[in-house]
């Protein structure tokens, strides 16, 4: 049992320090020091053809098929 309890305790330390040690930290660029400042931008350099999506309208037809059953408890206001 002394075994057991020192091998989690070495593994639960471990982690700790792995998790936690200073060379976890992410390395967050700046605008100006980035190679793009923009996603567009970065695909655009990497060869690829970025498109606008198509805007949705604000009144779509009704879907095909029967509707969706009512909540047995709907929640009010």
């Amino acid at each position: 049992m002394l075994i057991a309890l020192a091998v989690a305790v070495f593994g639960m330390l471990a982690m700790l320090v792995v998790d936690h040690g200073p060379w976890s930290h992410p390395n967050v660029q700046t605008a100006e020091v980035a190679n793009y400042k923009t996603t567009g931008a970065a695909a655009r350099a990497a060869g690829a053809n970025v498109t606008p999506t198509a805007p949705k309208t604000d009144l779509e037809p009704t879907a095909p098929g029967p509707k969706p059953a009512q909540p047995a408890n709907p929640a009010t206001p």
